[in-house]
């Protein structure tokens, strides 16, 4: 078995990196149903990363359900792939037609997810939601746990519509576009960009607590729609 396998870029999404390898090698047929995975410390050697990496990648591709383990043996390719399982391929998103299809889904699920937050909120969810956006005030624009605690108000949002559903395909999806975002080191810090990225949180978050439905929906296309712009989608409509 002759696998096309080699060493990563470093940077904050190595078992992204690691899975999408083991990925393409599976749907190329390099990798075939019930064929034997190279061992952790192999594989570490191979990409050029921790054994903890490693483990995580196998364990999204476990997820996944391209490949089963078993104690003591190791790890192996399904027999096929699991059709319930969603996926995408980490590095078809490099290529920015896949990436503005990709902001394009999300615009459509979020605007329709603000909606719902305004007519369904809690007073728990408004909370949930405030102390997520007054996390992010305290992260420095543009880095890592920005994005993270940008995801989380989203994520808060889609918790506030109360369709546990629209939680897991979101977060899927948002979770996509972070590690885009994150692997193309594009991402702008500036405090202008901080101030008027906050704004449009904080416009999002006074409509779902007026719950103002429509004031909410536009309040989310406004800011998806200069999110795009932020990340290089300058003309893309989201949502």
């Amino acid at each position: 078995m002759t696998l096309k396998l080699g060493k990563v870029n470093r940077g904050p999404h190595l078992s992204t990196l690691v899975a999408s390898s083991i990925s393409r090698e599976i749907a190329q047929g390099r990798l075939k149903s019930g064929d034997q995975l190279p061992t952790e410390q192999q594989l570490a050697q191979t990409f050029g990363v921790s054994r903890n990496v490693v483990r995580e990648a196998i364990a999204r591709l476990r997820s996944e359900g391209r490949i089963w383990s078993q104690q003591g043996r190791g790890a192996f390719v399904a027999d096929e792939p699991n059709a319930t399982v969603l996926t995408i391929d980490f590095e078809a998103l490099q290529q920015g037609d896949a990436f503005r299809s990709l902001f394009e889904l999300r615009g459509i699920l979020e605007v329709q997810a603000a909606a719902l937050a305004a007519r369904r909120r809690t007073e728990e969810d408004l909370s949930a939601l405030e102390g997520a956006l007054a996390t992010m005030r305290e992260a420095p624009y543009g880095s890592v746990t920005w994005l993270k605690t940008d995801l989380e108000f989203h994520k808060k949002v889609a918790a506030a519509t109360g369709n546990a559903y629209m939680v897991q395909f979101l977060m899927f999806v948002s979770e996509k576009v972070r590690e885009s975002i994150l692997a193309s080191g594009n991402q702008q810090r500036s405090e202008d960009l901080a101030a008027v990225t906050l704004g449009e949180h904080q416009r999002i978050l006074d409509a779902i607590a007026a719950g103002d439905a429509d004031e909410a929906q536009d309040a989310m296309r406004a800011h998806l729609h200069n999110a795009a712009g932020r990340v290089g989608l300058a003309d893309e409509q989201s949502g």
